[in-house]
Order: structure tokens, then sequence, then C-alpha cells
């Protein structure tokens, strides 16, 4: 997600770290590498002069509470978030959710991924497709509805099929669900017709949220679209859809600048579930490398069940069957490299950035070790200490694999007993520094909150 950005912000944030001292030339210098990476990420040239005169005012004129470079850090941190403001807060009430955007921005799609962030919240959620002009639109709601079993409607058997006809019919269809979300037209062009469309879809039911959806991809565009939708309707929230395939996203992102909404969700791929909240906090804590636990741990609750996480492992006692039930939770949680980004990499030791292909080799690690794991017996599951060379060979005959490969196994399930015992008597990541730098981010993070 914003890959060039979050590295490029990353090794801002490592040079004010390291830095001997914060001086006037050292702050200019961290200016212009933050100005450089939002500009590439196609945020408006005038709120970068903004954010930049912002941080130079508040880091050579705040009194201190922090040390200079946890100051600076803090005041990036900040001004970061004033771009994409606090984020939108969606009550889990019942409501009417109004859809409104250009067509190809990822709209009915982005029905169907909200419709299941209700259900998982347990909510009862419906969609209604307003849509009467893109041949396909009904049958493609309606199949994504099918999929995650939420209730659908088009007007199918009206006489008149007139959008406003559809829109009336299908609130009256779904009075008794929790959430109805209506799936407007999109069009090519910002067309007169479209916002008048919108506009009397929202006299006749009043919507209790009108959410613009906008493609990542779009650049600049968006802060244009988002005007003209906001004056036509009132927007209250922005879905950016595509994050997962741009590396300029920035043009979307601060188009909520033009609003007086913020972001409410963001669609990081195309899968129903790769759909979040978006909380800006978190969202700028991933792209500084400083993780985003919160997200992580609602992530678990939605995943997980409670016999899916030992307790034993809180203990300090951490077998191979252990590691096996852990493996199991992380494939329920999702894609390795979005769990990874949402922890403090650097509070854990590391201060390297993964590409794609590390996260598909840690993926197919981890599918290779649940197959050795299969082939060994209960003793050598508990016991792992019992595995000796002869038993090497067999568990690597049994899973098809070699005995470096079942060696590396064993390595990686004494790091992670090692870490596990570290994490448990150290009572958390906050006291555990960065490699190579005295600041502990995690308590850093606590204090600047």
């Amino acid at each position: 997600m914003l890959e060039k950005l979050s590295s490029s912000l990353k090794g801002t944030i490592w040079k004010i770290a390291r830095a001997k001292r914060i001086d006037k030339r050292m702050l200019d210098e961290i200016v212009r590498d933050i100005q450089r990476a939002l500009i590439q990420a196609d945020v408006k040239i005038s709120l970068v002069k903004e954010l930049s005169s912002r941080i130079r005012e508040r880091s050579l004129k705040e009194k201190l509470a922090l040390n200079p470079r946890e100051h600076v850090i803090k005041v990036v941190y900040e001004e970061l978030i004033n771009i994409l403001g606090r984020g939108v807060e969606v009550p889990l009430a019942a409501q009417k959710i109004m859809m409104v955007g250009l067509h190809g921005s990822g709209k009915t799609s982005s029905c169907a991924k909200l419709a299941r962030y209700f259900q998982k919240k347990g909510l009862k959620p419906a969609v209604i497709c307003a849509d009467v002009y893109r041949p396909a639109a009904s049958d493609q709601l309606r199949q994504l509805c099918d999929k995650i079993g939420v209730p659908f409607y088009d007007g199918a058997n009206l006489p008149d099929r007139n959008v406003i006809g559809i829109v009336k019919a299908g609130v009256k269809e779904f009075e008794k669900y929790d959430v109805e979300i209506i799936d407007t037209a999109g069009r090519h062009a910002l067309e007169e017709d479209m916002i008048e469309e919108i506009r009397d879809i929202k006299e006749s039911i009043k919507p209790d949220q009108r959410f613009l959806i906008l493609d990542a991809s779009i650049g600049q565009q968006a802060s244009v679209q988002a005007k003209a939708f906001d004056d036509a309707i009132g927007i209250t929230g922005i879905i950016i859809t595509k994050m997962d395939g741009t590396a300029k996203g920035g043009g979307a992102l601060s188009a909520v600048s033009e609003t007086n909404s913020g972001v409410a969700f963001i669609g990081t791929g195309e899968k129903i579930d790769d759909f979040e909240k978006f909380e800006s906090d978190g969202f700028i804590s991933r792209l500084l490398g400083m993780g985003d636990i919160k997200s992580l741990i609602e992530m678990a609750e939605e995943s997980l069940k409670p016999e899916d996480v030992d307790v034993d492992i809180l203990k300090g006692k951490f077998t191979l069957k252990d590691l096996y039930k852990q493996l199991e939770a992380v494939k329920k949680m999702g894609p390795m490299k979005k769990i990874m980004q949402m922890l403090p990499l650097g509070g854990l030791g590391f201060d390297i950035d993964f590409d794609d292909t590390m996260y598909q080799v840690t993926e197919d690690k981890l599918k290779k070790f649940k197959v050795m794991m299969d082939s060994m017996t209960e003793e050598e599951l508990t016991e792992p200490k019992v595995i000796d060379g002869s038993r090497l060979k067999r568990i690597a005959r049994g899973s098809g694999t070699t005995t470096a490969e079942v060696n590396e196994l064993i390595k990686y399930h004494r790091m992670m007993q090692k870490m596990m015992k570290s994490m448990t008597s150290r009572r958390g990541a906050g006291k555990i520094p960065m490699k190579g730098m005295k600041i502990p981010m995690g308590k850093m993070m606590k204090r600047m909150k």
C-alpha cells in the first residue's frame, strides 16, 4: 500500500532517529525529503507546501516535551495526519448509505465490501442497485451479495424501472434491516444529468451517509471530483479503492481537503474482505514503519476464535505444536504482507523493508513448515529437542523436503520461542528498542498519542 511513499518516509524517520543533532540545516533536509516523497505520491503541491511550513515552524518554535529527535518525529506524524483528517466515524446502527462515484471507480464492489464489513460487525445489511444504465451492474452486484448471503434488490419486478422508484421500493423492502446500501449509477465524467440524479435520490430517501468512491490511481483529479460531489450532495465520507495497486494514492488521500468530511474506508485488494475502516493515525503509523497494532488486534478478533490462541505461549512455553497452531491462525487472518505491515518491525529489531518477493518466500516457507510438521510424531512436536539426525532424515523424506529445510524449521522455532520469552518477560514490544537507535518506538508512540 503506497510502498514507495512508505519507503521514503521510513527513510526520513531513520534519518531523524540517527541524527546527532537536530538543527535548521538538518530540518531543511528532512523537509525536502518529505516534500519529494509526497509530490511523487501525487499529493497536491499546495498541501505539501502547507505541511512543510508547519513542520518547520513547529519543530523550531514549540516547547519540547520530548528530546529533539522524538519531537520532530512527533511533528511529522501529527502533520501527516492533519492532511488526511482523523477519519470518519461510521456508526454501527440503523442507517441508509448512498454510494456515489464515477464509472470504473470500484463503486459496485465497494457496496458488497461495505455490506460484508457491517455483516462481520453483527448487523443485518441489505443492498439496493439503482444503476439502470450499465447492463452488467445489477448482475455483478447480485453475484457479490449472493456470495456473502446479503439480500439484494434491483426493482426487476417493477413495471416502470426508474431510478427513484427503485430506490424508494428498495428502502421499503428492507426497512427492517439495520443497514441499507444504495448503489447509484456512475458515469465516465461529471455530467449535469448525473449530478441531478444523485441530488434527486438524496432528496427522496434522506440517506444518513453519502459516501464518495475514489480510485486511488486517479491522482490529483480526485480533488476535482471530491469538490463537485460534495457541492452536489454533501459528502459525509470517502472510500478509496485499489490501494493495493498504485504508488500514487496520495492524490486520492489528500482529496479529503476539498470536502468537509474524511476518508471512511479503504479497499486493499480484490477479495470481498480486502476492505478496512480508515484510521489516519494507524495508517500513518504503518507508512512510517511504526506498525498498527490496534488494527491488527481488530483483525485477529474478527478472524480468530479463543481456541486459536494457546495460553501456554503467554507463560513462555512454545512447542512445535504451538507454532503449528499459530501458523494456522496467521493463515486465517490474511496475507502475511498485510500482517507484517501492521507490526512495528523496527521495534522488534528489524531495519529492512520486505519487497513482494520476500513476502511470497515467507508465505511459501510457512506452507512447507506445516507439511514438515505433519510428518512429525507427537513426541517430536511436543519436545523438538529429541529430533536427531535419523529423525531429521525421516521427516525430510515424509514431507518431500531436505534435511536442510527441516533444520531451518527447527531454527525458526527456536527463534520464535526466544522471541516469545523475550516479549513475555519485557511485558510488550514498547520496551524493545529499535536496532541501531535509542528511541523506544512503542513507548514513544504512546507518549505521542
